[in-house]
Protein backbone atom coordinates (compact mmCIF):
# COMPACT_ATOMS: atom_id res chain seq x y z
CA UNK A 1 0.00 0.00 0.00
CA UNK A 2 1.30 3.32 -0.70
CA UNK A 3 1.20 5.69 1.94
CA UNK A 4 0.33 9.50 1.13
CA UNK A 5 2.71 11.88 1.51
CA UNK A 6 2.83 15.72 2.06
CA UNK A 7 2.94 16.00 -1.42
CA UNK A 8 -0.89 14.42 -1.53
CA UNK A 9 -1.82 16.80 0.51
CA UNK A 10 -2.69 19.72 -2.13
CA UNK A 11 -4.65 23.25 -1.21
CA UNK A 12 -8.08 22.60 -1.85
CA UNK A 13 -8.36 18.84 -1.11
CA UNK A 14 -11.29 17.43 0.41
CA UNK A 15 -11.70 14.58 1.82
CA UNK A 16 -15.50 12.42 2.85
CA UNK A 17 -15.30 11.44 6.23
CA UNK A 18 -17.51 9.00 7.62
CA UNK A 19 -20.64 7.64 8.05
CA UNK A 20 -20.02 7.46 11.27
CA UNK A 21 -23.30 5.81 13.49
CA UNK A 22 -23.62 7.67 17.21
CA UNK A 23 -25.40 4.82 19.49
CA UNK A 24 -27.04 5.56 23.27
CA UNK A 25 -24.73 3.31 24.76
CA UNK A 26 -21.50 4.73 23.43
CA UNK A 27 -22.42 8.54 24.29
CA UNK A 28 -23.40 6.95 27.96
CA UNK A 29 -20.24 5.23 28.14
CA UNK A 30 -17.97 8.10 27.29
CA UNK A 31 -19.88 10.12 29.33
CA UNK A 32 -19.81 7.87 32.49
CA UNK A 33 -15.84 7.44 32.00
CA UNK A 34 -14.83 10.82 31.11
CA UNK A 35 -17.53 14.01 31.17
CA UNK A 36 -19.89 12.65 33.64
CA UNK A 37 -22.67 15.44 33.44
CA UNK A 38 -26.06 14.68 33.36
CA UNK A 39 -27.44 15.88 30.39
CA UNK A 40 -24.55 13.18 28.77
CA UNK A 41 -25.76 10.17 31.12
CA UNK A 42 -29.57 10.55 31.89
CA UNK A 43 -32.29 10.97 29.61
CA UNK A 44 -34.50 12.39 31.70
CA UNK A 45 -31.88 15.02 33.01
CA UNK A 46 -30.79 15.68 29.29
CA UNK A 47 -34.32 16.54 28.90
CA UNK A 48 -34.51 19.26 31.45
CA UNK A 49 -31.32 20.72 30.23
CA UNK A 50 -30.43 23.24 27.54
CA UNK A 51 -29.72 20.56 25.19
CA UNK A 52 -33.08 19.34 25.86
CA UNK A 53 -32.31 15.52 25.57
CA UNK A 54 -29.42 13.11 25.70
CA UNK A 55 -26.16 14.55 23.36
CA UNK A 56 -23.12 13.35 23.17
CA UNK A 57 -20.07 15.02 25.13
CA UNK A 58 -18.48 17.66 22.86
CA UNK A 59 -15.19 15.45 23.55
CA UNK A 60 -16.71 12.56 22.75
CA UNK A 61 -17.57 14.38 19.36
CA UNK A 62 -13.82 14.93 18.70
CA UNK A 63 -12.93 11.62 19.33
CA UNK A 64 -15.53 10.61 16.76
CA UNK A 65 -13.88 13.26 14.22
CA UNK A 66 -10.61 11.29 15.03
CA UNK A 67 -11.68 8.01 14.26
CA UNK A 68 -13.45 9.47 10.91
CA UNK A 69 -10.00 11.15 9.96
CA UNK A 70 -8.14 8.14 11.04
CA UNK A 71 -10.21 6.26 8.90
CA UNK A 72 -10.26 8.56 5.99
CA UNK A 73 -6.86 10.08 5.47
CA UNK A 74 -4.57 10.08 8.55
CA UNK A 75 -4.03 6.07 8.63
CA UNK A 76 -3.28 5.79 5.34
CA UNK A 77 -0.87 8.70 4.93
CA UNK A 78 2.71 9.52 6.27
CA UNK A 79 1.49 11.30 9.33
CA UNK A 80 3.48 12.36 12.14
CA UNK A 81 0.73 13.97 14.49
CA UNK A 82 0.18 17.95 14.20
CA UNK A 83 0.66 20.30 16.87
CA UNK A 84 -2.65 21.51 18.44
CA UNK A 85 -5.73 22.01 17.20
CA UNK A 86 -6.50 25.70 16.44
CA UNK A 87 -10.12 25.49 17.54
CA UNK A 88 -13.20 23.21 17.54
CA UNK A 89 -16.44 24.69 18.03
CA UNK A 90 -19.63 22.45 18.99
CA UNK A 91 -22.23 23.85 16.40
CA UNK A 92 -25.42 21.78 17.58
CA UNK A 93 -25.72 18.66 19.98
CA UNK A 94 -25.26 15.50 18.44
CA UNK A 95 -27.60 13.02 19.38
CA UNK A 96 -27.99 9.22 19.75
CA UNK A 97 -29.62 7.52 16.27
CA UNK A 98 -27.19 10.48 14.37
CA UNK A 99 -25.20 9.40 11.52
CA UNK A 100 -22.24 11.89 11.24
CA UNK A 101 -20.70 12.72 7.74
CA UNK A 102 -18.34 15.21 6.64
CA UNK A 103 -15.33 16.60 4.93
CA UNK A 104 -12.11 17.48 5.55
CA UNK A 105 -10.74 20.53 3.17
CA UNK A 106 -6.87 21.19 3.03
CA UNK A 107 -6.51 24.82 3.96
CA UNK A 108 -2.67 25.36 3.10
CA UNK A 109 0.54 23.46 2.98
CA UNK A 110 4.21 24.51 3.06
CA UNK A 111 7.66 22.73 3.94
CA UNK A 112 9.30 22.97 7.76
CA UNK A 113 11.97 25.74 7.28
CA UNK A 114 13.54 23.40 10.28
CA UNK A 115 13.09 19.91 8.61
CA UNK A 116 12.54 19.90 4.91
CA UNK A 117 11.72 16.37 5.40
CA UNK A 118 8.74 17.61 7.24
CA UNK A 119 5.08 19.18 5.51
CA UNK A 120 2.70 21.01 7.25
CA UNK A 121 -0.99 21.01 6.22
CA UNK A 122 -3.19 23.40 7.50
CA UNK A 123 -7.00 21.53 7.35
CA UNK A 124 -10.57 22.21 8.36
CA UNK A 125 -12.49 20.13 8.95
CA UNK A 126 -16.50 20.01 9.39
CA UNK A 127 -18.89 17.18 10.50
CA UNK A 128 -22.56 17.29 9.94
CA UNK A 129 -25.64 14.64 11.03
CA UNK A 130 -28.11 12.99 8.91
CA UNK A 131 -30.51 16.41 8.73
CA UNK A 132 -27.35 18.38 6.77
CA UNK A 133 -26.63 20.13 10.04
CA UNK A 134 -23.44 21.22 10.92
CA UNK A 135 -22.53 19.78 14.59
CA UNK A 136 -18.70 20.54 14.42
CA UNK A 137 -16.37 22.87 12.98
CA UNK A 138 -12.16 22.06 13.56
CA UNK A 139 -8.83 23.53 12.14
CA UNK A 140 -5.57 21.66 12.07
CA UNK A 141 -2.29 21.76 11.19
CA UNK A 142 -0.79 17.97 10.34
CA UNK A 143 2.39 16.76 10.15
CA UNK A 144 3.69 14.52 7.67
CA UNK A 145 6.68 13.14 5.78
CA UNK A 146 7.78 14.65 2.15
CA UNK A 147 7.55 11.20 -0.58
CA UNK A 148 11.50 11.50 -0.29
CA UNK A 149 11.25 11.01 3.45
CA UNK A 150 9.06 8.58 3.43
CA UNK A 151 10.76 6.43 0.78
CA UNK A 152 14.15 6.80 2.13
Amino acid sequence: MTLRAFEDFTEGLEIALGPYEVTKEEVIEFAAEFDPQPFHLDEEAAKASMLGGLAASGWHTCAMMMRMMADAYVLDSTSQGGPGVDFVKWRRPIRPGDTLSGTARVLSTRLSAKRPTIGLARISTELRNGRDETVLASEHTLFLLTREAAAG
